[in-house]
């Protein structure tokens, strides 16, 4: 940009307070602490300084965008070597309407590009994101660049919460848990042997990424096993689970949950979500939240029933490069 305008750099040490008070600046309804910044963005294990792009005017921190690629594997071996992310990016207030927005991204692309990425992605960038998309309601703006660079919509999750004050299970799921005891169900905590299973559960039939979460969140002391319910079935075989406080130890929030489509039918997800809730209440929880829902899925649908709202909703993009 002119030398009257922002200055459009790379982040350098010195900078995560000031960049946690712009980003609440630009977002305070998504408002971001130092600490939080740092163990997300910062300390994730792809993390690369040159991709984090600040946008300085008059000595502070007016903006900056946020570019990463793998360059250690989340599942397996793949490096997904044609994807990159955009995770954030943010101008404050006093500072729009210069087309500094469009600066940022486009560095932020440029970067993905001379790394050999052909497509790029915004948001949900795991292990590690603040927010699954883009929540266009909030940020039309954003909404509008995006789309202005090439950015289309490829899924639609909804975040949905459930007040848990006053909640108490309801009387017909009471007596499906009885029933699934009686028959020879185990439903309940795991013990630290039935990690094993659980971990090769969500690793293989659901998401890699829960796979991870629980393994480290167990390992690190933060995902203690009194936070997850599971289900055994008369024959021992973990058929499903569901857990809370596995991201960064809030408790209220919800997730993840799987039940095995195969066993489907018999109740088990309403059953393993009404105890995780239960649960939930007795370790002091006054509501339950999570980000992701997938639009129109079954597990959204169960979740409607069960007294969730969807919240918000976020938009995942990509573009090619």
């Amino acid at each position: 940009m002119s030398s009257a305008g922002p200055l459009v750099r790379r982040f350098r040490a010195g900078d995560l307070n000031d960049l946690a008070a712009a980003w609440t600046a630009a977002a305070p309804q998504d408002a971001i602490t130092p600490t939080r910044l740092r163990d997300v963005i910062l300390l994730d294990r792809n993390f690369d300084e040159t991709g984090l792009f600040i946008a300085e005017e008059n000595g502070q921190i007016v903006g900056a965008s946020y570019a990463v690629r793998r360059t250690v594997a989340h599942d397996g071996d793949d490096l997904e070597p044609d994807t990159g992310w955009i995770p954030f990016f943010f101008v404050v207030p006093s500072a729009r309407g210069r087309g500094l927005g469009r600066t940022l991204v486009t560095a932020a692309m440029d970067w993905l590009r001379m790394h050999d990425r052909s497509t790029v992605v915004f948001s949900a960038y795991t292990p590690n994101y603040v927010l699954p998309g883009l929540d266009a309601d909030r940020y039309p703006q954003a909404s509008a660049l995006l789309a202005s660079l090439g950015f289309t919509r490829f899924e639609h999750p909804s975040a949905m919460d459930r007040t848990l004050i006053g909640y108490a299970v309801p009387d017909d799921v009471a007596d499906r848990i009885t029933e699934l005891r009686k028959a020879g169900w185990y439903l309940g905590h795991p013990t630290s042997d039935d990690l094993v299973a659980l971990i090769r559960l969500a690793g293989t039939e659901f998401n890699s990424d829960w796979a991870r979460a629980i393994r480290e969140g167990v390992v690190a002391g933060s995902l203690p096993l009194e936070r997850i319910i599971i289900a055994k079935d008369p024959a021992g075989a973990l058929i499903g689970w569901a857990q809370h406080g596995t991201y960064e130890q809030v408790i209220e929030r919800f997730g993840p949950f799987g039940v095995l489509p195969s066993s489907r039918g018999l109740g088990l997800g309403k059953v393993i979500l009404h105890l995780t809730m239960q649960n939930m209440v007795a370790l002091g929880a006054h509501s339950a939240w999570f980000l992701w829902a997938d639009e129109g899925s079954t597990a959204s649908g169960l979740y409607a029933k069960t007294g969730f709202i969807a919240t918000r909703t976020f938009d995942i993009l990509s573009a090619e490069l």
